[in-house]
């Protein structure tokens, strides 16, 4: 046995003899000699550990060279996989939030290839402001007087609360005091921003005195936060936007409104519970406001600063703005985006998150029943697949109770937990993983953002799926 071993550890082909196979020269001019050959040498490493182990199969070189392909190109794949997202979560943070409208993702493209006037006054020749590509339309879409951004709405929060209260109060409702996710709380921003927290009120009811006499001469601004990501619901009391602006004017304060997630339109067009828009913050007396560009507006990550033109002057001078910009490939996208707003009529066309968010019921439960047949003929007996009611939700902290009605596909392995999790992970290594939620020890998948179905289709014929014993 040991003498067999040893003859088939002899027959294995060197690394330079895999090296010199006229294929191999295809390997290394798409990866490179260096990847190439490390990739070799780990395909040969491991085959002469099998024989030791007692693998008698011995491959050709044909058969080390599709190995070393299947190596390198495993190595090659991008960590940021595209997938399916069948969670009836529209705006999943861990999916990376909102999918760009066509029109975005082309002047990302376009700033990507070439060079951009990003901080070029071409009118004067001389340093621009790279603001200014997206200042005209924000005011235009919010009624503000003024606009920066920055790369997250976090950001944009840290970024006012150091400008205007660093080594000052802050009042804030203690039912506002938020945590979003990956343990991100408003208290530990506030601190790290140098600003000094003073809770009033209580969980469920703060008044226009608390303000009032929480105020002093110490105090920076008043933040009051959108609780985009819960409700308190009960016996509450919150003082109103509008009432809270008078307090601050009164006493020469700014009002800072945090929106969060934030909307440049009337949600409730599309049969969602109406949300504060931007336009109606700054309305209500907001001296700043500050909301997200790849929540409900539907764009890349970002964070807007809205509101008066002598605060936005005093913002940008911070040296913190510079840490926090974003790069023209975002930039390009942003005023794609926004310009999108510009035509309302057929912004729910245009832009993916309005359009999974106002798909018709019908249309969903429809692909569901085209797609029950195809999943169950995939999987074969050892899963029961029945088209299902379910609920969306919008996601990412907005609308906490707002579900939608939607439609989907129950998957009920026979044999438990074991097996769910065995189901589970079968979809999640798919070339295009599909990745859906469990409830009720079921494998659901809800239809609602499912745009490709041939894809969806196709790529169910890589599924190898074995209920475990």
């Amino acid at each position: 046995m040991a003498e067999a071993a040893l003859l088939s550890l002899r027959g294995i082909p060197s690394v330079d003899q895999i090296l010199r196979h006229p294929q191999t020269a295809t390997l290394i001019e798409r990866y490179g000699r260096a990847e190439t050959t490390d990739a070799v040498r780990e395909t040969l490493s491991s085959l002469r550990a099998s024989l030791r182990g007692g693998e008698k199969a011995f491959p050709d070189e044909a058969g080390v060279l599709a190995s070393v392909l299947a190596l390198l190109a495993m190595r090659s794949r991008s960590t940021l996989q595209p997938l399916f997202n069948l969670t009836g979560t529209v705006l999943h943070t861990n999916l990376g939030r909102a999918i760009l409208a066509k029109e975005a993702v082309e002047a990302a493209m376009a700033a990507m290839r070439q060079t951009v006037s990003i901080e070029f006054d071409l009118e004067t020749g001389k340093r621009g402001e790279r603001d200014d590509h997206l200042r005209g339309l924000i005011c235009d879409l919010t009624g503000a007087e003024d606009a920066t951004v920055v790369n997250n709405n976090a950001a944009a929060v840290l970024l006012v609360l150091n400008t205007l209260a660093e080594g000052k109060d802050a009042i804030v409702s203690r039912g506002e005091l938020i945590e979003i996710g990956g343990a991100f709380r408003m208290p530990e921003i506030m601190a790290r921003a140098g600003t000094r927290l003073v809770e009033i009120g209580t969980t469920n009811r703060t008044h226009a005195k608390d303000y009032i006499a929480a105020l002093r001469p110490e105090t920076g601004l008043v933040l009051k936060v959108h609780t985009s990501n819960y409700r308190i619901e009960g016996f509450t009391s919150e003082v109103s936007a509008r009432e809270l602006s008078e307090i601050a004017r009164a006493h020469r304060v700014p009002l800072v409104n945090d929106l969060g997630s934030g909307t440049l339109i009337d949600l409730s067009r599309y049969g969602l519970s109406k949300e504060p828009t931007v336009r109606d913050a700054v309305a209500e007396g907001a001296d700043l406001v500050t909301f997200s560009g790849d929540k409900l507006l539907g764009g890349p990550q970002a964070g807007f600063i809205v509101g008066r033109k002598d605060l936005i002057a005093v913002i940008n001078r911070n040296p913190m703005k510079r840490a926090l910009r974003v790069d023209k490939i975002r930039l390009a996208a942003c005023e794609a985006t926004l310009k999108l707003y510009r035509d309302p009529d057929r912004l729910a066309e245009r832009l993916p998150t309005l359009r999974f968010l106002a798909r018709p019921i019908e249309d969903i439960e429809a692909q569901a029943n085209r797609l029950a047949t195809v999943v169950e003929r995939a999987l074969g007996d050892s899963v029961r697949v029945n088209v299902v009611s379910c609920r969306s939700q919008i996601g990412s902290g907005a609308l906490p109770l707002e579900t939608i009605p939607s439609a989907g596909l129950a998957l009920s392995p026979c044999g438990g937990g074991k097996v769910l999790d065995a189901l589970s992970r079968a979809f999640r290594r798919l070339p295009r993983p599909v990745i859906g939620r469990v409830s009720d020890d079921a494998l659901i998948f809800d239809f609602r953002c499912l745009s490709n179905e041939p894809g969806f289709v196709e790529n169910l014929a890589f599924l190898d799926f074995k209920a475990p014993p």
